[in-house]
Parts: structure tokens; sequence; C-alpha cells
């Protein structure tokens, strides 16, 4: 496969996830840690660190703008919700594991 198709399937194969997670904000940033070891926020994280490693300068602010499809605050204020004891309790669990 020629690298500059295989580079224009990977970007949709991005866009898609982005509208994925944007079509299921009811899943929470905390579940995702959980259940995948990622979330919005490391996308966000992770798109910035790629721009960087290309020369362009993306902050973490812009890359999450990108992620969320508006600013964190306001996707926060809408659709975050406080953890649950239960849900802090498995992120703090696999932390642990990670670590030994």
């Amino acid at each position: 496969m020629d690298k500059s198709v295989q580079t224009e399937i990977e970007a949709a194969v991005f866009r898609r996830l982005i509208t994925h997670l944007d079509e299921h904000k009811d899943v929470q940033n905390i579940e995702l840690m959980i259940l995948a070891d990622f979330c919005r926020n490391c996308l966000a994280k992770w798109y910035s660190k790629a721009a960087e490693d290309v020369g362009e300068e993306v902050d973490y602010d812009e890359a999450r703008r990108i992620v969320y499809k508006m600013p964190y605050s306001e996707w926060k204020e809408k659709h975050q919700l406080p953890a649950t004891e239960e849900q802090l309790a498995a992120f703090n669990a696999k932390q642990e594991a990670k670590k030994g």
C-alpha cells in the first residue's frame, strides 16, 4: 500500500473515532480509562505530540477542542458526570495493577 494512501486511511479512521466518541458522550472518560487505558484527553495529548513531531504546534487545549468538538470546559459542563465510588475504585485498582 502506498504510504500516502495509508496515511489517508489512518486519518479517516481517526476522524471516525472522534465522531464515534462524539456520538457517545454518555461514555465517561473514566470508563474509557478503566476499560481501554486511554480517554479523550489521551487522544488530545497524542494529537499535540504528533503535531510537534512534524514541526507543528498544536497546544493541548486546541487538541482537546479538536477531540471534544468544542472547548473542553464546555464539554465538561454539559457531559461529564462526577466519578462514582465504583469507577474510582476500578480506576485506582487498574493503576495499582499497572505498577506491580
